[in-house]
Formats: C-alpha cells, sequence, structure tokens
C-alpha cells in the first residue's frame, strides 16, 4: 500500500539529487566542512587506503626478493624498485578507476589491488625494457599473505599519517593558542565558581592554562601511541610459510617487514591483528575530545557572563534570525556537537574493534572505515574551538566589577588565618568557619563590613593588616605564577 502525502508534505515526484552529475554529499564532512575535512581524505579515505594497499603489496615483494627468502627468486634492479615505488607515489584517478573496474568483477578489495600490481608488473617492459625482471614475478605478488596481512599493516600507516600528519598538528595548534592566551590572561583576576557559585578568585589565565595543560597530556599518549602490525598468514602461525620455505626464519622476516614500515610487530595474533592499538588511540583521541568539550562549554558559559565578550568579525557575525542584538558563540556550540559526535564514534570503534569472533570475522572491515569520519569531527570541532577563541576578548572592567561585588569570597582566607593563629597561641580564634558562616552566607558583604569583621577579631596585627589589605582582584593566590607550568 502506497502512503500518499499530506498536503503539505513533500512531493511524491521530485529531481532525484543523489542521481545529479554533480556530486551531492550525503554527510557535512563532504559538505559543507569539506574545506576543514579535505585534509584526511590524503589518508583515511577508500582511495588512500587502496594505496596503501599497494604499497603493502610492493614492499612486502620486494623484501622477499631483496632478502633472498624466495629460492630461485630474481633480485630486483634500484631502476626497478624505483619504477614499483612510483606506482605508490603517482597513485591517483586512473588507478582508483582501474581498482574500481577490477573489483567489479573480483568482489574482493584486496584481491582487486593485487591484480593491480600484476598489470602494472606486466607493462614494466615499456618502461624498463625487456630485460626486466618484474614481469616474471607476477605469482610473488601476494605470496604467503592473507588479506587481513595486507589490510592490518595499510590500516597501521594510514591511521598513523593521519593522526601524526592531520590531527595532531592542528590539537597541536589548539593547545599553544591556549597557552598563548594563558600567558596573556595570566595576571587578569577574575572570580571562580564553584557549584555555579561564587568562589575564590583565580587569573583567567590560571584557568586557560588548567585547559591546556589536560589537553596536552593527552597529546602526549596520543602521540606516543605504538601503531601495531603482523604479516603471518591465514590464522597467524606461518603454517603455509614453514611447509613451503622450511628454513627460513619465518618470525625475524615478519618483524623485519613491518619494523621497516615504522610500524611496532605483533608476534601473537589470529587471522587478524587484534586491533587493541586502535581501541586505545581512539579512546585517547575521545578523552581529548571529551575534554575539549569541558572548555567550549566553560568557554560558552563565561561567554553568556560577560566575562568573554566576542569581538564583531569584518565580515559580520552571526547572531539570531531575528534579534539583531545577538552575536551567538557559534563557533564554541559547533565544536560541541562535533566532539559529541567523533566521541560516539570513536568510542563504537574503541569497544567494537577489540572482539572477533574466533579467528576472524568481518565486522571490523565497516568499522575501520569509519575511522576518518571520527576524527573528521573531531577535526572539525579543534577548528571551530580555535576560529572562537579568535574572537574572544576579555571583559576586564566586568571582571572587576564582579569580583567587587563579592567581598564575602575572602572568607575563606579569613577563617584559614584564624585558624592559623590559633595555632600559633593567639586567643579568642575560636569557631573561625561558624563566624565567617554567619557573617557571609546568605549575605553580600562589602569592602567595609569586611574590613570592620577582621578589626573586631583581635588577630595580630600583622595578621590583621594583611587581611585587611586584601581585596577579592587581589585574592588570587600564585596563581600568575602557576601558568609558568606550562612547557
Amino acid at each position: 500500500m502506497q502512503i500518499q502525502p499530506s498536503t503539505g508534505d513533500l512531493p511524491l515526484t521530485m529531481t532525484d539529487l543523489g542521481a545529479l552529475e554533480d556530486f551531492i554529499a550525503l554527510g557535512p564532512l563532504d559538505g559543507r566542512y569539506r574545506s576543514v575535512a579535505e585534509p584526511l581524505v590524503n589518508h583515511l579515505s577508500e582511495a588512500a587506503l587502496n594505496r596503501a594497499r599497494l604499497h603493502i603489496e610492493i614492499e612486502w615483494l620486494t623484501w622477499l626478493t631483496t632478502h633472498g627468502v624466495l629460492p630461485g627468486a630474481p633480485t630486483f634492479s634500484e631502476g626497478e624498485k624505483q619504477y614499483l615505488r612510483s606506482q605508490v607515489s603517482g597513485f591517483g584517478a586512473a588507478e582508483i578507476a582501474q581498482l574500481a573496474t577490477i573489483e567489479a568483477e573480483t568482489r574482493h578489495d584486496v584481491k582487486a589491488v593485487e591484480y593491480l600490481l600484476k598489470s602494472i608488473l606486466e607493462r614494466a617492459p615499456q618502461e624498463l625494457g625487456a630485460n626486466t625482471v618484474l614481469p616474471k614475478v607476477k605469482e610473488i605478488v601476494h605470496i604467503f599473505c592473507t588479506s587481513e596481512d595486507i589490510n592490518n599493516l595499510s590500516y597501521g600507516l594510514v591511521i598513523r599519517s593521519a593522526v601524526q600528519r592531520v590531527w595532531l598538528p592542528k590539537a597541536r595548534a589548539l593547545v599553544e593558542q591556549l597557552k598563548h592566551m594563558a600567558k596573556d590572561y595570566r595576571d587578569v583576576p577574575m572570580l571562580a565558581h564553584t557549584h555555579g557559585q561564587p568562589a575564590t578568585p583565580v587569573t583567567m589565565g590560571h584557568e586557560i592554562a588548567v585547559w591546556a595543560y589536560r589537553l596536552g597530556r593527552q597529546i602526549d599518549l596520543i602521540d606516543a601511541q605504538p601503531y601495531l602490525g603482523k604479516i603471518n598468514g591465514a590464522t597467524g602461525d606461518f603454517a603455509a610459510h614453514t611447509v613451503a620455505v622450511p628454513n627460513a626464519d619465518w618470525p625475524a622476516i615478519s618483524r623485519g617487514f613491518v619494523e621497516h614500515l615504522g610500524l611496532t610487530w605483533n608476534p601473537l595474533t589470529t587471522q587478524i591483528e587484534s586491533h587493541d592499538w586502535q581501541s586505545e588511540l581512539y579512546a585517547n583521541v575521545a578523552r581529548f575530545n571529551r575534554i575539549a568539550h569541558n572548555v567550549a562549554t566553560d568557554t560558552w558559559s563565561y561567554i553568556s557572563m560577560g566575562y568573554f565578550h566576542q569581538k564583531l568579525s569584518a565580515q559580520g557575525s552571526t547572531g539570531s534570525s531575528t534579534m539583531p542584538h545577538k552575536v551567538n558563540p557559534i563557533r564554541f556550540e559547533n565544536a560541541e556537537a562535533n566532539m559529541e559526535i567523533s566521541c560516539a564514534l570513536l568510542d563504537s570503534l574503541a569497544a567494537t574493534l577489540v572482539t572477533s569472533r574466533l579467528q576472524r570475522d568481518l565486522t571490523d572491515s565497516t568499522t575501520q572505515r569509519n575511522a576518518g569520519v571520527g576524527l573528521g569531527h573531531s577535526l572539525l570541532a579543534i577548528d571551530n574551538l580555535m576560529r572562537g577563541f579568535d574572537g574572544l576578548e576579555a571583559d576586564t572592567a566586568l571582571l572587576a566589577r564582579d569580583l567587587d561585588n563579592n567581598w564575602e569570597v575572602l572568607g575563606e582566607a579569613v577563617q584559614q588565618a584564624m585558624r592559623v593563629a590559633a595555632i600559633a597561641g593567639a586567643t579568642g580564634m575560636e569557631d573561625p568557619y561558624e563566624r565567617l558562616k554567619d557573617l557571609t552566607r546568605g549575605h553580600k558583604v562589602d569592602g567595609p563590613a569586611m574590613r570592620a569583621f577582621i578589626e573586631s577579631l583581635g588577630l595580630p596585627k600583622d595578621v590583621e593588616q594583611r587581611l585587611t589589605q586584601l581585596t577579592p582582584a587581589t585574592y588570587t593566590g600564585i596563581a600568575s605564577d602557576l601558568v609558568n607550568y606550562l612547557e
């Protein structure tokens, strides 16, 4: 039964936007936000994965022949090695189209790359001359490999390059931006808030330094992440290897090749490399996201309180469609949303990639292909945070007024000074907390009232003088100096 549209519904017959000649993206990372996410395409797209697969197949072929693993196999000249590796560096539209054609027949993505390499070997004489040995080594292509041998190494390379060349530089740039802000505002006093209530003052620079330090620690963890790899056959035990070439030290060959790629060798696997390192990585990136999400929400709150105001850009700033007085903190709200989306994807990857039914199932095939989406939304969020911070400046006059309206926050300092004085032998210092509570809880206290209270306590004169000279704006401890702990 066909559902008839209501009067106000979309018409049943419309132009099929998905069939238009000009590509229309389904998702925002390939559409509205393409310019920000685009650097990841070179690392985590399907084409980039296939380029990495071709690279692994070529390097494995070259490794076996160079190290004399296979009796009777020829060795490659430097020109032949250069020819093969140029296929990776020059991988582009023609190779993508050729792979699509091959895969339409093979119905297997890794097998399509294997056949592509064999076609590259067949046409080598056109460039290298008739004496090249490359057409004769087609049967060495993919030898002793299961698809997962190629895939796990390829993912190790592309995820590492995406993180190290795209994501980490952007994340570090955010931390550097926060460090500069922390130093710029290190001496600007600000009323702190705990549980949403006025609390002991800090400096704005100190609060921003906390953000930078937290994010920086996560970056260090992500930067130190090992990227594991294996190449050990159909079930991880070199079974076919040892039957076909029994005298070779296959663990050493495997380890040498994986380390040649710059990855960390995993000696114990099933058919698949267990993906535990990916789970660790995504969990760490998600934790970075959550801290950055906290930065976004706190900054949003400070904007709402007026502690930051947003500079109007030359191009104009977005506000309400009906209330022209507003300048909305859209960068921070956009960052929030994209961090949440990124975390949802990365959490899913981290949770599911550590499991596989027995030796192998294909749940990881789809899952791993979404790594770029998870990192892309994080990248977009970081970009929005940075653009948002570029448009902020502290309202020091409002900060000063807010401090002057909250003299009761000095109650903590007076209470602790009374306790120390009592320990040192001063009399009349009993029940400091209760006495300050009676003065300050539920009451607004101004400067004269606080100083009069201090003078009534009978404190030692040096302590009394120190406290009466104190103001909310100067009661920031060593907050300014603590900013120096940022490297």
